[in-house]
């Protein structure tokens, strides 16, 4: 845990709610998530993830609507999010959660690590 910000962090691991459930500490860990000011959750669809875990999401979400704020950053259209969820059910709930209260933001076009790699290969000079 951060001190300064009260943040955890769990980057690129969607295990972490399966090592809480292991351990026991899964209700002190959603306890603290509703808790938290700000949740963070960064490139939603691209690892695989076992079905309980998105019914832990839709709980985490629930706690927090209309309470705190959460943001979620993906790679997908949200009209795609059904396909990578593929429970219906908890797809819908989840959905029904987000969309209807949030601010949304689609971004089109080249990816910003494509465009800066292609800009920075341009102003390396050569050995000529």
């Amino acid at each position: 845990m951060d001190a300064k910000s009260g943040s955890e962090r769990a980057r690129g691991n969607p295990r972490c709610s399966i090592v809480a459930r292991f351990d026991s500490t899964l209700p002190n860990l959603l306890k603290k998530l509703a808790r938290s000011a700000l949740v963070i959750l960064d490139d939603f669809g691209i690892a695989a993830v076992a079905g309980k875990q998105y019914r832990d999401l839709l709980e985490i979400l629930d706690d927090r609507q209309g309470v705190e704020a959460t943001l979620i950053t993906s790679q997908f259209p949200v009209n795609q999010w059904h396909e990578i969820i593929a429970d219906a059910t908890v797809a819908d709930a989840i959905l029904d959660r987000l969309v209807h209260n949030a601010y949304r933001i689609e971004l089109k076009g080249e990816s910003m690590r494509k465009h800066s790699a292609a800009a920075s290969s341009k102003r390396i000079p050569s050995d000529s």
